[in-house]
């Protein structure tokens, strides 16, 4: 080889150089191997948690009321403040009482009458007895009296009737609050004539209970038979008995700070949603929840286990599937494939399947391995645990 062609290939020598630094392959010492890359390893963390479904749902007031009239009149007073709260038996609307007050005064007049009669009736009676005996009146005449009495007392009876229909009147134009709550505003002005009865009646307010407070939201089908199944084995996950405990964030909360119940799970799946109504309870002491609010519900998905959890660095994709390195035999890296769950609140991935609780995983430097690939594992403490029962919520 003649000069020139030496300085040509040193020359190549020298512009290769750099692309093999680059490419991770730099001339091992003495012309070998390059060294195994070095990773980050640990065993996934093992610890009890819940796993928790997340919904969107809206206030609804446990008890909602419209205040109609019974009789009808014109209104005489209004006696709250437009949506204040109120108390059971709070006097709300009065309408005017004076024709009412003197169908009680006429009532108790005839049933007077009626009494007198009566008495009347039962003494003309009384005599009749006695005279039929000696034959000085005939049977005849004792039974139109014996008749009289009776008609008496059926008087007496339907005026008390009427007494106590003409009270019930007079009662119903003082309209008191059924349920304790907040009362919307007044819908009639004092003056105006408002109808009462069976019919068409005027509405004049609504109330609607704060404390307690429901929430309703709707879950999926999947979602219900996956709940029905878990209570079918013993574990109470539906709520219908009202011992399943769930969290509540309002749409400017971060945290689930909120504590309630379920009570109620609805008996048939809506056809065109293909969505179910679920119920909890939510006390409501300042009144801040509002019916007709929004907010986002968690509730248990799952009872309590042990689940292993790696973080979402340690996870890598082929395709469809999900997989994880692990240290095999010589510190060669053994791919395995792992199915995944939800997030924990910490930011770690549960592991349904694939891996075990004693493999020693790669959890940093997943790319500068291969399977089968001779590594340098460097153990890595594992992050802190957080308290059993800790939740996890579905995405």
């Amino acid at each position: 080889m003649n000069r020139a062609s030496s300085t040509r290939l040193a020359a190549a020598f020298v512009l290769l150089a750099p692309v093999l630094v680059a490419c991770g392959q730099s001339p091992a010492p003495g012309g070998g191997p390059p060294p195994a890359p070095t990773v980050t390893v640990a065993k996934p963390v093992e610890r009890g948690l819940t796993e928790r479904d997340e919904y969107v749902g809206r206030f609804v007031a446990v008890d909602s009321v419209e205040i109609r009239p019974r009789v009808s009149g014109y209104l005489d007073q209004i006696h709250f403040r437009d949506g204040q709260m109120v108390k059971q038996g709070d006097l709300l609307f009065t309408i005017d009482k004076r024709p009412y007050q003197n169908a009680v005064d006429q009532a108790r007049g005839t049933l007077a009458q009626s009494k007198a009669n009566l008495g009347f009736a039962e003494a003309d009676l009384e005599r009749a007895k006695l005279l039929v005996k000696d034959r000085t009146i005939t049977e005849q005449v004792f039974d139109q009296r014996t008749q009289g009495f009776r008609s008496a007392t059926a008087s007496v009876a339907a005026n008390e009737a009427s007494v106590r229909q003409a009270e019930l009147d007079l009662a119903f134009t003082e309209l008191r609050a059924p349920v304790a709550g907040r009362i919307g505003d007044r819908r009639v002005s004092p003056g105006n004539l408002v109808t009462g009865g069976t019919g068409t009646t005027t509405m004049l307010a609504n109330i609607v209970s704060m404390d307690p407070i429901r929430f309703e939201f709707t879950m999926d089908e999947a979602s219900y038979l996956r709940y029905e199944r878990l209570s079918g084995s013993g574990k109470e996950m539906t709520g219908r008995d009202g011992g399943v405990l769930v969290g509540l964030k309002l749409l400017d909360e971060k945290d689930f700070s909120r504590n309630g119940s379920m009570d109620f799970v609805d008996n048939a799946i809506d056809r065109s949603s293909g969505t179910i109504r679920g119920r909890a309870v939510f006390s409501n002491p300042n009144g801040m929840l509002t019916p007709g609010m929004f907010g986002r519900i968690r509730v248990p998905g799952s009872p309590t286990y042990n689940a292993l959890l790696l973080p979402d660095a340690a996870i890598g994709t082929e395709q469809v599937r999900k997989f994880v390195l692990v240290v095999g035999p010589d510190n060669t890296a053994l791919q395995k494939y792992v199915t995944l769950g939800p997030v924990t609140d910490d930011g770690l991935r549960i592991i349904r399947d694939g891996i075990t609780a004693d493999d020693r995983v790669v959890v940093n430097g997943l790319m500068r391995v291969r399977p089968g690939q001779k590594m340098n594992p460097q153990e890595q403490g594992a992050p802190a645990a957080a308290p059993a029962g800790s939740q996890a919520k579905a995405q």
